[in-house]
């Protein structure tokens, strides 16, 4: 398990997309292992249920294969403020700046997203990596 890879929750719900590359790319990177946060197993769920129709149960059972591929680290105020002072320096989405804090807390050097600028270093220490590029 890389525990190098942050994965963001994009990249958990290409596995279940109509787009066979997409899915098919999704599921090699996430093979390879890494970590994820609480937020983004909350926002799969989020997602998978109200735009998927999925039920909890097939939610549970994708979240549990993620899972045991992936280190899961919690929600914290300390990441909550890091994500404070991230979103300002960077002009991030809140969001989006509590898993780069997520990523930065865990000591990731690869945030693996499609949802921000492929190749821009944060802090020095974490690249990010948009994997759907051609």
């Amino acid at each position: 398990m890389s525990a190098e890879q942050f994965f963001d929750t994009n990249v958990i719900l290409y596995l279940l997309s109509g787009d066979r590359a997409r899915a098919d790319r999704a599921e090699a990177i996430l093979a390879q292992g890494g970590t994820i946060s609480v937020q983004v197993l909350n926002e799969f769920a989020a997602v998978a249920s109200r735009k998927l129709k999925m039920t909890y149960t097939e939610i549970g059972d994708v979240l549990a294969t993620v899972r045991a591929v992936c280190r899961v680290v919690p929600v914290t105020q300390e990441m909550h403020d890091r994500a404070l002072g991230l979103a300002d320096r960077y002009r991030f989405a809140f969001h989006d700046a509590v898993i780069v804090a997520a990523s930065l807390l865990a000591g990731c050097t690869v945030l693996v997203t499609e949802d921000m600028q492929d190749g821009q270093k944060i802090e020095g220490q974490l690249t990010i990596r948009n994997p759907f590029l051609p």
